[in-house]
């Protein structure tokens, strides 16, 4: 017999799981990059998006051992949080380690 909840039951572990994935890829991002790029992108302190992304983290593990529901408030609040962190942040504070310097088209002079 063809069970419907166990089916959906995994989707939404593994739906959790990319959750958890989401959340510490942009943790381990905002850890290595350096404190003065956020300041000098115009965007939050790195203090507070660590602050952020690190509950996160911990919401989105709770979803995918299955002691939060992967519906829950909490849940989908790391989601966004941690997508805003990827698609504005991250290259906002990607760009500032680049830059012209005295390097051409073709490398250094």
């Amino acid at each position: 017999m063809f069970e419907v909840h166990g089916v959906l039951d995994l989707i939404f572990w593994v739906l959790a799981i990319g959750a958890f994935a989401l959340c510490v890829w942009a943790l381990v991002h905002a850890l290595r990059t350096p404190a003065r790029a956020f300041a000098m992108a115009g965007k939050l302190s790195k203090r507070l998006w660590l602050l952020i992304l690190g509950l996160a983290t911990l919401f989105s593990f709770a979803a995918a051992v299955q002691y939060l529901s992967v519906l829950s408030i909490f849940t989908v609040a790391s989601v966004i949080g941690s997508g805003i962190y990827l698609a504005d942040v991250k290259p906002a504070v990607g760009e500032i380690g680049k830059g012209g310097g005295n390097n051409g088209p073709y490398g250094p002079w």
